[in-house]
């Protein structure tokens, strides 16, 4: 048996296991890939709240991609919650002196939690759009983190199709904007070579978790590391998400009441 492609998540790590660099390998080992971790920061939170964040300093976080590049045939990567405009730059300079041109990138500009926790300072902001964006073959922004930096509001699915074409413009990169805060069907439209197309499925309701895009971008890497061409990953990825969020666990907490997680290994269905 041939072994699997290997696949890097560069991101933080959440005690509850549902996003950050945990839902990462999860999707990553679900859709046939090897997990590879280099972690930013350590994150104490729940699906509903976000309460300490550490961030490693950035010397660490490029030896750990130093260590790895050097110990395995690295596919695909894909950076998530990076913390700081330090651990930003370390992450830029240390792909760039590793990787770039050679591997497929897939950036997650992760800058707030789905509880609102932010996960990205202010400072670093700039950084990330000056050093890192210009290196992805794939930015994934959702709707909060594509205003940012698109610097206008995105509030439609025209307001979508605009931001992917002038970023993907801007950037020299495919852009994948999420419309998961719109109503209706949950929609994502991917900007690939000027050309626009759209990536749907049916939305669940009620349900009330995080890491869904560190799931989705988990997902394309791993799929990029198969060998997929970007749609067909951004599809393959698709699906996996959605039915990560349809097929859902739920518990009853002492605290929090019901709290739910991504099915990432456990799925039924094709």
């Amino acid at each position: 048996m041939p072994p699997p492609p290997v696949v890097l998540t560069i991101a933080g790590s959440d005690s509850s296991c549902g996003a950050g660099v945990q839902a990462d390998l999860k999707a990553i080992s679900a859709l046939g890939g090897y997990g590879l971790n280099a972690l930013t920061s350590v994150v104490s939170e729940t699906p509903g709240i976000v309460s300490q964040v550490r961030l490693l300093d950035a010397e660490f976080i490029a030896d750990q991609m130093r260590v790895l590049f050097g110990g395995f045939p690295i596919a695909a990567a894909k950076t998530g919650m990076l913390g700081g405009r330090e651990q930003v730059h370390a992450v830029a300079e240390t792909w760039k002196s590793l990787a770039h041109g050679r591997i497929p990138l897939v950036v997650d500009p992760v800058m707030v939690a789905t509880s609102g926790g932010r996960l990205l300072e202010d400072e670093a902001v700039r950084t990330l759009i000056d050093e890192l964006l210009p290196l992805a073959t794939l930015i994934t922004p959702n709707m909060d983190e594509a205003r940012v930096l698109w610097d206008r509001e995105v509030t439609s699915l025209e307001d979508m199709e605009a931001c992917a074409r002038d970023l993907s413009a801007r950037f020299g990169t495919a852009v994948l904007v999420k419309g998961g805060h719109l109503k209706g069907d949950a929609a994502d439209v991917l900007c690939h070579d000027n050309a626009l197309t759209w990536h749907t499925a049916p939305r669940t309701a009620g349900v009330h978790t995080h890491g869904t895009g560190c799931t989705f971008s988990a997902s394309i890497a791993t799929g990029l590391a198969h060998g997929l061409d970007l749609h067909a990953a951004v599809a393959q990825a698709k699906q996996f998400v959605s039915r990560a969020i349809a097929q859902h666990f739920a518990w009853q907490s002492s605290g929090a009441g019901i709290v739910h997680a991504l099915n990432h290994l456990q799925q039924t269905g094709a």
